[in-house]
């Protein structure tokens, strides 16, 4: 039987094969939740706003998944129209030489956001516990002490005001194959094909496996989110929603208004 609840139960195995990409939660399509992809963006720029104002606590979306995924896709829809002064989201690719001459976690400290505003991670340290462990750079071993210093790490930001939802976005193998058959067939689409994306995704069992492993050990301090993301439209919408929860939990509020302000105008002429 295939889930459909996004969030993860924090210990225990939870197979990818469980969860259908294709899901949509029940709902027929793009159309049947318009309008309440319109009022949820209100309700996120508003609470986007009262963040911002407050600059007491941040919020760190963090998104991993295959190749053709759609995590620029998801970023760009759902946080694009929010005011981008309170926005910082940033891209992890390969390691700089000065990234490789830090511990792994150093390049992702430096990246999260401040209070007041709202982040965004497309792939992040996860990586080093999924890439690096199917090009057997890293052995199992060794994932599980890296399994313990993202743990701490997690809990040091959340202890300290970041909060942190972390989305993977599940598509299916015939999914990314079209999704790169396309990039090949369209030339505004050809830039974004790189041969490499076809040897990754001879190794796409053990991506879901190490996948699940990360899962099923770095979700105690935040909790994993699988979106299933086939189709496009529920992708964006199911982040969406989350966004607007994660914040009204928040409890955010404007800060409260200073009296000796109206004192400078009794005084203007």
């Amino acid at each position: 039987m295939k889930r459909t609840k996004l969030d993860l139960p924090v210990g225990g195995r939870t197979a990818l094969s469980s969860i259908d990409p294709k899901d949509t939660g029940g709902i027929g399509s793009k159309t049947d939740v318009a309008e309440e992809v319109k009022k949820l963006e209100e309700e996120l720029e508003e609470l986007q706003d009262k963040l911002y104002a407050g600059k007491k606590k941040a919020v760190l979306f963090l998104f991993q998944g295959m190749d053709c995924s759609g995590k620029d896709g998801v970023i760009h829809h759902v946080f694009s129209a929010l005011n981008p002064a309170g926005l910082v989201m940033h891209s992890f690719k390969a390691p700089t030489e000065e990234e490789r001459s830090h511990d792994f976690l150093w390049r992702a400290h430096q990246k999260l956001p401040a209070y007041g505003y709202v982040g965004a991670f497309n792939r992040s340290y996860y990586e080093e516990v999924l890439i690096r462990r199917v090009h057997k750079e890293v052995s199992d071993k060794q994932a599980k002490s890296l399994f313990k210093h993202i743990n701490h790490f997690e809990k040091l930001i959340t202890d300290n005001g970041i909060v942190l939802v972390k989305i993977f976005l599940h598509i299916s193998k015939q999914f990314q194959l079209e999704k790169l058959k396309d990039r090949v067939d369209r030339p505004e689409k050809n830039w974004k094909f790189d041969p490499n994306d076809l040897v990754e995704r001879e190794a796409w069992d053990e991506y879901q496996r190490y996948y699940e492993d990360v899962f099923t050990n770095c979700g105690k301090h935040a909790p994993w989110y699988i979106v299933p993301s086939d189709q496009r439209w529920y992708r964006d919408y199911a982040v969406l929603k989350l966004a607007v929860q994660t914040l009204r939990a928040m409890d955010l509020q404007y800060p409260e208004p200073n009296p000796e302000f109206k004192v400078l105008f009794l005084t203007d002429k």
